[in-house]
This record gives structure tokens, sequence and C-alpha cells, in this order.
């Protein structure tokens, strides 16, 4: 995948935002077999945005262009007609964003589509891709001595075919000197409500996110995964069951000779199996399961953090907030402190 040397993006020439200038425009970039929430969930957010702002000259407009045919087949085979192609944009685009999918392998090599994204950052505001749709940024050169994420699945290939990349393999979204990239999918609506607080404040974030039944607007820095992502489900019955009852069993005594009595197997032959079925070492499971426990508390109810540190099992509120902070980025009251702004919007 050769690549032509660019400028870097800090020096590109960044639009003024004037009071008469009229909506800020954002672009997604899509192409066949396209993800089609990698499009759809950042475009909801944008208009749902815009509802709220009305007649604001800085509200949003969202169009999405394609650099091939129309109509555009998704991943899932859901057709789309774009608003146009990108040889033919013309005006002042704000916001860039471009999807991911199974066919960002294909538009890789799209000479005209990666010219065109490389030309036409130099005059954006900002720039930021949905999941796999980083590859198309990093083959337009975009990313060259840059932070950057993206699906959790194809992070260790990103990194090996653009070295110059600093890959992230675990937030949620990354932003570097106006660009950003998102991990995957559903990520790429955190990304969006993120860019609309950046432009209109917290307040109008989280009632996006209220709107949508997204019920935390979480911070970029959190994990990818929650502890359902992190594991894998186990085929032998006992440790599959074990799963399940560590869930609803926090507070108790989850050591390995507990666990192996649970299943009524030896200490030694319980921890090689658990490992072995599930992918980590009982105790990493049970610190992520408590952590899974404690962040459905922390939303769902108003008792103190000590009091749901003991209800998952954490000898104290100290010891969870360092698995909290471990795990996901953020500290307890940060994570409830969130999520409470969202329930008031």
């Amino acid at each position: 995948m050769p690549r032509a040397r660019v400028l870097p993006l800090a020096r590109r020439r960044r639009p003024s935002r004037g009071a008469g200038r009229g909506p800020r425009r954002i672009t997604i970039v899509a192409y066949p077999d396209f993800q089609l929430l990698d499009v759809t969930g950042p475009l909801e957010v944008f208009a749902q945005a815009a509802r709220f702002l009305g007649a604001s000259p800085a509200a949003y407009t969202v169009e999405i262009l394609t650099s091939g045919a129309r109509p555009l087949v998704s991943s899932s085979g859901v057709r789309l007609v774009p608003d146009g192609r990108t040889r033919e944009a013309s005006g002042g685009i704000d916001t860039l964003v471009v999807a991911g999918g199974p066919g960002v392998a294909t538009a890789v090599g799209d000479r005209a589509l990666v010219g065109w994204l490389r030309r036409t950052a130099r005059r954006v505001r900002r720039v930021a891709s949905v999941c796999s749709g980083t590859f198309l940024l990093a083959q337009a050169g975009l990313l060259d001595d840059r932070r950057a994420t993206t699906h959790w699945q194809v992070c260790d290939q990103l990194a090996r075919l653009y070295p110059r990349i600093t890959v992230e393999r675990d937030p949620i979204f990354v932003r570097d000197r106006g660009v950003y990239t998102s991990a995957g999918v559903t990520a790429g609506m955190d990304l969006a409500l993120a860019l609309v607080e950046e432009d209109h404040g917290r307040d109008l974030a989280l009632r996006v996110a209220r709107q949508l039944v997204m019920f935390l607007k979480r911070p970029g820095g959190q994990s990818q995964f929650s502890v359902q992502l992190a594991v894998q489900v186990a085929d032998r019955e006992p440790i599959r069951e074990l799963q399940a009852w560590i869930a609803d069993h926090l507070d108790e005594e989850l050591a390995v000779p507990a666990l192996a009595s649970q299943v009524a197997m030896s200490e030694r032959n319980f921890a090689r199996v658990f490992r072995r079925e599930v992918g980590c070492p009982p105790a990493r499971f049970v610190e992520r399961a408590r952590v899974e426990g404690a962040r459905r508390r922390l939303e769902e109810s108003t008792d103190g953090v000590d009091v749901i540190a003991a209800q998952c099992g954490f000898a104290s509120a100290e010891v969870m907030r360092r698995a909290f902070l471990r795990l996901l980025g953020v500290p307890p009251s940060a994570y409830r402190g969130r999520f409470r702004s969202a329930a008031r919007a």
C-alpha cells in the first residue's frame, strides 16, 4: 500500500466559524461493503443535535458521500443512497468522517478516494474515522506520527501496516491534534457525542445521549471492553455455569479454593481448566466481573461507593477505584458522575 508524502495536518488551513456562515457541514464518507452503524450511528447523533439546536447558525447538516457507484450496499445487505460523490463535492466541509467496514480492504486501494481524503483533510476543521475507517486515514497519511485507535480485532494489523502510527488498543476514541479515531461500530456514536460536546457543550451532548437511549455518554479513555467482551464463555458446562454463578455472588469469597470447590474440582485442575476455557486466570475474571457489577450499581442506584464496593466483593473503596482505573480508565466517581448528568439532561 504505497503512500504519498503529505503535509502534516497541523499546518493545514483551518476555516474560521463566523456567525453568518451557516450550519456546520458534517460529511460522512462510505464505500461498498461499509458497516451500516458506522454511518447511521454518528449521523443520528448529529441529526438529533441539529433538531435540538433548531435554527441556530451553529447547527449541523449531514451528508453521505461515496467515491463510486450508487446505491451502496452495506455489509449487512442494506442499500443506502448517498447524497453525492466525493469528486463532485463543493463548498466548505466542517467535519469529515470516514466509516469502516469489511470493504475498507478494497477502499484503501481506491487511489481517487485516498487522494480526495488527503486533499480535503487540509481544508476542514477536523477529521474523524469510525472503526476500521482508521485504515483509510492511515493510507492517506493523515495519521502519521499520531496516536489512533480502531476496532480491537484489527489494532495489531493497523500497527503492522502503518508503523508511524502509535496504536492505542483500548480507548473508545482517541483525539490527536484535530484528528479523531474511534473503536468499533457503536463507539462511533460516542465519538460523535464528544464532537457535539466540543461544539456546543456538555448539556446538549448529554441531552442527545438520553434521547437516543444511550445510557451513558462514555469518556473516550474508557476501555472498549466490558467483562462479557473481554473474556470468552466456556464450552464446558461446569465452568460456564460457574461464570454465571460468580456474577450473582460477587460479595462472597471467590478465591480459587472456593471456586474449585463450587465445581467439585481440585484447585490445580480447576485453575488450568478455567484458564483454558475462559482465556484468563480465575482472579482476573473475578475482578472484571466485580467491576461490571459495580458499574451497574453505580448507574442504577444511589448507594455510596463504599457500599457498592462491599456489595461487589472489593476489600475497600480504594481497591475498587484502582480496579476501575485499570480496566475502564476512569474512577468510580467519574463514571457515576457522567451517568447522573445524562439522567438529569
